[in-house]
């Protein structure tokens, strides 16, 4: 019986093959958990059909992200923070007060995507924040005292 893998089978295929499978397997264990479906020829072309729109949507997810790659880097963000005596910061700065100031700036950004180490003393720092699909970008971080 002709299949068409939905899901990657070990010893049988790969996930968008057409395999021969013995009819009580395909019947009985592939087509019912819904690794495999009957290859017909509308099966056949809806899978292929279901697969350029996929491909379709992770270009337009891709741009999106580059443009806000550049965005992100082209920010110089600027926190000020009280010192202490010592001209150390009262505190540190942390991922979640950068997203903060990246929302304030119309870039939403999870905090856990932001990596760094804390920042206590004032300088310039470049963060790392992933975006998602390997794209990270450098944002500028500059850091004041009051």
């Amino acid at each position: 019986m002709k299949i068409l893998l939905i899901k990657d089978i070990k010893g049988l295929g790969k996930a968008g093959e057409i395999k021969n499978a013995k009819d009580g397997y395909a019947r009985n264990y592939l087509i019912p958990k819904g690794f495999a479906k009957l290859a017909t020829d509308e099966v056949i072309k809806e899978w292929q059909e279901e697969q350029k729109r996929k491909e379709e949507e992770l270009k337009k997810e891709l741009e999106k992200l580059n443009e806000l790659k550049e965005k992100i880097e082209n920010i110089t963000l600027t926190l000020k923070h009280k010192l202490g005596a010592n001209g150390q910061l009262y505190g540190a700065i942390t991922n979640k007060e950068v997203a903060e100031h990246l929302k304030q700036k119309g870039i939403e950004i999870d905090k856990k995507h932001i990596e760094m180490k804390q920042i206590k003393s004032v300088g310039e720092y470049v963060v790392d924040v992933k975006l998602g699909h390997g794209i990270h970008a450098k944002l500028k971080l500059v850091v004041e005292g009051e």
